[in-house]
């Protein structure tokens, strides 16, 4: 039998949730008093035709994902995003490489409001940032 578009965004959204931070599913339950349809739009289009899509990874669609919501300035959805990119294996020092990589595209005042997210998800999911990693990779 197939999937209905609606359980097929549920199942790929669920391959991005974790235990830890706000999820897409605490969203639908705070919309379904005024905008049920809405969290209905996230599950069935978002998840269930466009993250389902052949030709990425997760980690690169939680990576896209993140970079396009910075160069909005979209920290409340920055927050779940980066928490979704987490738990899909994308690293710590990935992500603040990302978050560096737009400095000349977005500037420094989104790239710092970033910053000051991801260190809140990260102290969140008492994730500490390797550093070293970070430096190694400008040498290479």
């Amino acid at each position: 039998m197939e999937k209905t578009r609606y359980q097929q965004g549920i199942d790929k959204l669920m391959t991005y949730t974790s235990e830890t931070g706000t999820t897409h599913l605490q969203i639908a339950e705070n919309l379904k008093d005024i905008a049920p349809d809405v969290s209905k739009y996230i599950m069935e289009f978002a998840y269930g035709d466009i993250y389902s899509r052949n030709g990425l990874t997760n980690q690169q669609r939680a990576l896209v994902t993140v970079s396009s919501l910075i160069t909005q300035g979209t920290e409340p959805q920055l927050e779940l995003h980066m928490n979704t990119a987490l738990t899909s294996g994308v690293t710590a020092e990935e992500l603040v490489e990302v978050i560096t990589q737009l400095i000349p595209y977005t500037g420094f005042p989104r790239v710092l409001n970033a910053l000051t997210v991801a260190k809140k998800v990260f102290a969140d999911r008492d994730i500490s940032v390797d550093t070293r990693k970070v430096e190694q990779s400008q040498s290479l």
